[in-house]
């Protein structure tokens, strides 16, 4: 396909987002019916795609039009080009330009705040204070991709080496001590033997470092109550020799953890909600709560747009109700952690003040709050111990 033609695919699968479909269903529906289409076509259309959807407010100025069509011209003239050299008609190249589509000129300050929906913005501002416009700036970027060393098998050094040499650049990451940082090979990883071997799990480095904060100990008791696909679990005990547990509203997100377990040389037992009592109490109950996605906007950024303030309360109760429900499973002494990879302090910091009030016995031990500025994504994570 020539590039034009790419955005033309773009611009389809836009629109059909813009009605309300997922982008991954829109972009596999598209694929199915073009079987034309090479693997560096639907990686470039992909890309393409999520592209408009972090910046989806921008570009509708700059294109003129929050549609498929405006979305890749505001595209274009983003990277300095001129949309109606790619708008041509010619082949499959996209229709010529209405005059309607002619945007407009956008600072940068006002770029990044047009891709921070209006009724989010005071929030986001009260949560992160003189960081607001550069972490907003950060999320119309796309996110860097990230793997954690799987430590019992293997060092940062010598999977640098063995990526390196499957044509695979990785670089060391301050953030957390088993993160590598993918310059270059990226779409190759999940074909190595590292990665079918367990020698490396795809994470981000953020979700990393607050695994990493969280103290463990041989022979402990671990719950990762909200295991969703368990990579916290694996986080976990790669550091430890511990007695794993792991636990989801939904039990099909676990559906894949025996088998990455086994592959990273675990082994993790999977707990249904009536088994929860039973198997308790734990030394560790982690808990990475539902949240409205916000610190990692940059990876999944349809989720800004869908976002509303009936569901960020939503939100905020579920999580109440999980720390209610979660730390009678902690044993006297024991630590519970809350984590959320959410910017907004109504889900961080106010949540454990709130539970904090209305439950005695409890102390919080620490806090941590990462932004993309950090190098990562951006996470929360409070911890507390059980008298």
């Amino acid at each position: 396909m020539q590039p034009a033609a790419r955005i033309a695919a773009a611009a389809e699968i836009l629109d059909r987002v813009l009605e309300g479909e997922a982008a991954e269903k829109a972009l596999t529906s598209w694929a199915r019916g073009a079987r034309f289409a090479g693997s560096k076509d639907r990686a470039a259309i992909r890309d393409h795609v999520f592209d408009a959807l972090r910046c989806m407010g921008s570009f509708a100025v700059l294109g003129g039009a929050r549609t498929g069509r405006g979305l890749m011209a505001g595209m274009l003239r983003d990277a300095g080009q001129d949309p109606a050299e790619v708008f041509t008609g010619e082949g499959h190249a996209p229709a010529p330009l209405t005059e309607a589509e002619t945007g407009q000129s956008l600072s940068d300050d006002e770029a990044a705040w047009a891709d921070i929906p209006d009724w989010v913005r005071p929030d986001f501002e009260a949560s992160l204070g003189l960081d607001a416009l550069a972490v907003a700036k950060a999320l119309r970027a796309r996110a860097p991709v990230q793997i954690r060393v799987n430590r019992r098998l293997s060092t940062r050094g010598a999977l640098q080496a063995e990526l390196a040499d499957e044509g695979i650049t990785a670089q060391p990451m301050e953030l957390a001590r088993a993160a590598l940082e993918v310059t270059e090979g990226a779409r190759k990883l999940q074909r190595t033997a590292a990665y079918e071997d367990g020698r490396f799990e795809m994470q981000d480095a953020g979700s990393q470092a607050i695994c990493e904060a969280v103290p463990v100990a041989d022979g402990q008791r671990v719950l990762d109550y909200c295991a969703g696909g368990g990579g916290k679990s694996l986080a976990l005990g790669a550091r430890a020799e511990l007695r794993l547990h792991a636990h989801d509203a939904a039990p099909q997100r676990m559906k894949d953890l025996p088998a990455r377990a086994r592959r990273a040389g675990l082994r993790v037992t999977l707990l249904d909600s009536d088994d929860l009592a039973a198997h308790g109490p734990f030394d560790l109950v982690f808990c990475d709560v539902p949240c409205s996605g916000s610190g990692a906007w940059r990876r999944a950024p349809e989720g800004k747009w869908r976002l509303t303030r009936d569901r960020l309360e939503e939100l905020t109760a579920i999580q109440a109700q999980i720390l209610d429900t979660a730390a009678p499973l902690v044993a006297p002494g024991g630590r519970l952690a809350y984590a959320t990879c959410s910017l907004f302090d109504a889900e961080n910091a106010a949540q454990i003040r709130a539970f904090l009030e209305r439950t005695p016995g409890w102390r919080q031990d620490s806090e941590r709050r990462l932004t993309p500025l950090d190098g990562g994504d951006g996470f929360y994570v409070s911890q507390l111990l059980r008298d």
